[in-house]
């Protein structure tokens, strides 16, 4: 193990400072989503996209420059859930979702976010590229919610392909965390 290796990453560092900048920006998406008025909608899709482009952007950043901490681990996750929880409820609340999309997609997310702090002490299992998708798709079905002129046919095609994608992933997810367990077993000899 190199020194590099060794040292300690501070977690006052740029993609962590992201991860709080999306979540302290939830709030102010709220607020601007339920305040009335077409400029008000527009600053929640403003407030939304410029969160969402963090989500990318501080975990390129923690990759590229070794800024993974385990406060970064935590919060990361916390920020996403926030950030995407808060819009399909409050679409919901407007009228705009109905509300089984948002049940099944945070009960998804809810149960997974269970699963992943039972098998943490087995192993964390790595985001798939499925994974992946199923958060791109979730941002850009909602910021399609969020434009008041889009057709609702793209909304929902896209929301659909998000909400298979939100399963099929989190059956995937379910299926690893399985065979996880079975390996730790077989290396424990029970």
């Amino acid at each position: 193990m190199t020194a590099d290796e060794r040292r300690a990453v501070s977690p006052w560092n740029i993609a962590n400072v992201l991860t709080v900048l999306r979540l302290a920006l939830v709030p102010f998406f709220v607020v601007c989503l339920f305040l009335p008025g077409m400029g008000w909608r527009l600053a929640a899709l403003a407030v939304f996209a410029v969160a969402s482009i963090t989500d990318h952007l501080d975990g390129e950043l923690a990759r590229r420059y070794g800024l993974i901490t385990d406060f970064g681990k935590i919060a990361d996750p916390i920020a996403d859930k926030a950030l995407t929880g808060a819009a399909l409820v409050c679409l919901s609340m407007l009228g705009e979702l109905p509300w089984w999309v948002t049940i099944v997609i945070l009960g998804r997310e809810l149960a997974i976010t269970v699963l992943r702090l039972v098998l943490i002490r087995l192993a964390v299992i790595p985001a798939s590229y499925g994974g992946k998708v199923k958060t791109v798709l979730q941002l850009a079905a909602i910021a399609l919610y969020l434009v008041p002129w889009v057709p609702d046919a793209l909304r929902w095609t896209v929301m659909a392909a998000a909400l298979v994608t939100t399963l099929v992933t989190g059956v995937d997810y379910v299926i690893r965390a399985i065979r996880l367990r079975g390996m730790a077993r077989r290396a424990r000899g029970e």
